[in-house]
């Protein structure tokens, strides 16, 4: 598989991961990474800090053990240079609950970097940043109007 494939699907991967629950899937993505936002100059490191924070923003339904979400990547611009690429990429989370009609909650933009070891792609660092945000009260299990965008 070329370099532009595997960082593609390491992409998309996470999106499979966080609408399935697992949150474990997710944290290993980023064991030998981080995540930064930075409008709230935040950024948590490796497996344990990602899975925490994951766990306690994100809302997953006994019934189904997922958020019931449906997290949507476009417009993916890739750039590999030797064992280090970049991509930017958007986002568009939608969501429907039993008592939340489907409707979009969230939209934004990844800036992510990646490096080439043991002859894989890995993320290095994610950067969320957050465009437009709807109802997320469904989703996140913090007050979602501390977001904002950058």
């Amino acid at each position: 598989m070329d370099s532009y494939r595997e960082i593609e699907n390491l992409i998309y991967r996470y999106a499979e991961r966080i609408d399935a629950g697992d949150l474990e899937g997710v944290a290993e993505l980023f064991r030998r990474a981080a995540i930064v936002a930075p409008a709230h100059d935040s950024r948590v490191e490796g497996y344990d800090e990602v899975l925490a924070m994951y766990r306690a923003a994100c809302r997953i339904y006994p019934d189904s053990g997922t958020p019931k979400t449906r997290h949507l990547t476009t417009n993916v611009l890739i750039e590999v240079e030797g064992d280090t690429a970049w991509a930017r990429s958007t986002y568009t989370v939608v969501q429907s609950t039993e008592s939340f009609p489907l409707q979009p909650i969230i939209t934004g933009r990844y800036h992510d970097t990646f490096a080439h070891r043991e002859g894989r792609w890995h993320f290095s660092e994610r950067s969320m940043h957050v465009d437009f945000i709807g109802d997320c009260s469904a989703h996140m299990l913090y007050d979602p109007n501390t977001l904002s965008s950058q």
